[in-house]
Parts: C-alpha cells; structure tokens; sequence
C-alpha cells in the first residue's frame, strides 16, 4: 500500500509535467504563426491517438498478455466497417457487436 504523501507528491508532480509540457507548446508559440509542414502533421495528431490507445488492448488483451482472438476480429470488423463505411457510429457498432457476438458464442 502507497502512504498518503507519496501519493499526492506523484499527483502534484505530474500535474506540473503536464503544465509545463503544455505551456512550452502553447505559451511561447502561441502567439506566433506555425510553419505549414508543422501544421500538416499537427492535423494527423488526434487521429493517431485512438489507434495508439486501443493497439496495446486488442494485441495483449488475454491471459498473460497474450492475443485474445476476439478482440482481434473486433478489431478488424470496426477497421473495415469504417473505411468502408466512413461513419465512425457504425464502425464502433460493428466492433460491438461482433465482440459481444463473438464472446457470447464463444
């Protein structure tokens, strides 16, 4: 078990990482005009964050972090489903129900 100061010492000093990763960013660049290739990439930034965090839960996902074959084929139906479709409410349907599905039948 953690003791108390610890854990607020932790709390406290992430909450200033994080302040001052985003006060580099924001605070002495804001004011200024971007370059286009850095604006081009910024505009990739919130779509690479989902597959970023879901990757690691559908690849290790089962016992001792090995594949869970459901997950995967989740995984791929809310793929295709949403290149296919371009809707993200039907991708995620699609992953969700093939999931349940899939868990239920298995």
């Amino acid at each position: 078990m953690i003791d108390s100061a610890t854990l607020w010492t932790v709390i406290i000093a992430l909450g200033v990482g994080s302040f001052l990763l985003r006060f580099t960013f924001l605070g002495f660049v804001g004011d200024r005009p971007l370059p286009g290739w850095l604006l081009r990439h910024l505009r990739y930034t919130a779509v690479a964050i989902l597959p970023a965090l879901v990757a690691p839960l559908v690849v290790y996902s089962g016992e001792g972090g090995s594949t869970d074959i459901t997950r995967v084929m989740a995984a791929l139906v809310t793929l295709g489903v949403g290149m296919w479709t371009r809707n993200v409410i039907a991708a995620i349907g699609a992953g969700t129900a093939v999931l349940f599905a899939m868990v239920y039948l298995l």
